[in-house]
């Protein structure tokens, strides 16, 4: 890779005081530490249905595959809120939105929010953020895609508390990135693919560290705009790939969801590489969080991109596979995003994590006046066998049973919901 000019929860463990942000000499990730090392690595808009491992026809996602054999598999796993800024807010701080701070699209994290990095760092871990971050000011009348937002420069005090950061605010640039931070004073076009760029970045970091090390590793593929080069990977045929039950046929839907989902398992099996190489680089040395801050509604019932309740907008991957041999499983546990936090200290304090709800809470906080998107406020609650969603007058919206109906073909909220509290 060249940079430079082209030749073309825990809340109550979280008052830590910044660390130093120069890495150690190189040394294995593990040596002479009984803590282990951790890393995350979260894409943006790759749904729970869209890998091999899955059941999805589609998806060319070997290397996943192949970390779901020796993963805890959370196979109800869910976002909070199915849209970037607040997923991540609530991902990085273990607190849901608008209790972490962020209420709209366009809001910064708070300067003094305590997050994950800040609690590893105390445990003595060297911390580290790679690639997107999408939580610091932003200019809405500047175009979401573009160098715009994605030379936006993130003050070092509003970077979440990570020793070491290097990434880009959003931009959404799949390809040749712009990056700065810690070794980047300003903003730096790197040529490459991002992911294999970002992957690649954090493997070199990650070898030259002599502490236990806390990685995130933030993706933004497989998100729009999917027709974008995938590093090399050609797009499937749009006519015969296999759409879910809840697309509509014969219409305009169809035919924009073949055409988008082309570009997507292009950029999922892209990104599906670079991940693959990272994960062989740490080898037995990490343990791995593979998961998305959200999904992608792709058609289903209708509808495109996130936002919406349905579970190709709120179900995500969330894979945890441990170095120490323990047996891979799957788990019904109701975990969200919002757990990260907790289950990552506890994985660093070498202590057993248990899901401590019986369900987990989703909502939009806002609404985001973007093309496709929801057009409500919207809360609720799902399990592994219901969910239910009211909206913004506190009068039931959605409600389904997802064991007899996994595609939310048959709403029964007309049947049965009581009004509850309107949304605040």
């Amino acid at each position: 890779m060249k940079s430079g000019d082209p030749p073309r929860n825990q809340r109550d463990d979280s008052r830590v005081t910044p660390p130093d942000s120069s890495p150690g000499p190189a040394a294995p990730a593990l040596a002479g530490d009984a803590r282990p090392s951790i890393l995350w690595i979260v894409t943006t808009q790759w749904r729970a249905q869209a890998s091999g491992y899955a059941g999805d026809p589609n998806a060319r996602t070997p290397n996943l595959d192949a970390l779901a054999k020796r993963s805890i598999n959370y196979i109800q796993a869910v976002t909070p809120h199915p849209f970037g800024p607040f997923a991540r807010a609530a991902l990085l701080t273990g607190m849901p939105s608008p209790e972490n701070g962020v209420v709209d699209y366009f809001d910064p994290l708070p300067g003094d929010a305590r997050t994950i990095a800040h609690a590893m760092e105390r445990r003595g871990y060297a911390t580290a953020w790679f690639g997107k971050w999408h939580l610091w000011r932003r200019d809405p009348a500047a175009p979401l895609v573009g160098e715009a937002h994605a030379r936006t420069v993130v003050p070092a005090a509003a970077r979440g508390g990570f020793a070491f950061w290097e990434g880009f605010e959003s931009g959404f640039l799949l390809t040749d990135p712009w990056l700065h931070g810690t070794r980047l004073p300003e903003p730096t076009r790197i040529y490459g693919y991002q992911s294999d760029i970002l992957c690649e970045r954090a493997a070199e970091w990650i070898r030259q560290q002599r502490r236990p090390v806390f990685c995130v590793v933030s993706l933004e593929p497989p998100h729009p705009p999917y027709g974008e080069p995938a590093a090399g990977v050609s797009a499937p045929d749009p006519g015969a790939l296999i759409l879910r039950g809840n697309v509509p046929r014969g219409g305009e839907v169809e035919a924009r969801a073949r055409r988008e989902l082309a570009g997507y398992y292009a950029h999922i099996e892209a990104t599906d590489r670079a991940v693959g190489r990272l994960i062989e680089h740490v080898g037995d040395r990490c343990i791995v969080v593979f998961t998305s801050v959200h999904g992608d509604m792709h058609g289903s019932h209708g509808r495109f991109r996130k936002g919406w309740p349905h579970e190709e907008s709120v179900r995500v991957p969330l894979l945890v596979a441990h170095p120490d041999g323990r047996e891979p499983r799957q788990s019904e546990a109701p975990v969200s995003l919002v757990d990260l936090p907790a289950l990552t200290c506890r994985l660093a304090d070498r202590e057993r994590w248990t899901c401590p709800r019986d369900h987990a809470e989703v909502s939009m906080p806002s609404i985001v006046a973007l093309p496709d998107q929801c057009d409500r406020k919207w809360g609720g609650v799902r399990t592994p066998d219901r969910k239910q969603i009211f909206g913004p007058d506190g009068w039931p919206w959605l409600d389904f049973d997802l064991r007899a109906d996994p595609l939310e073909l048959h709403n029964l909220a007309p049947l049965r919901h009581p009004r509850r509290e309107p949304l605040s």
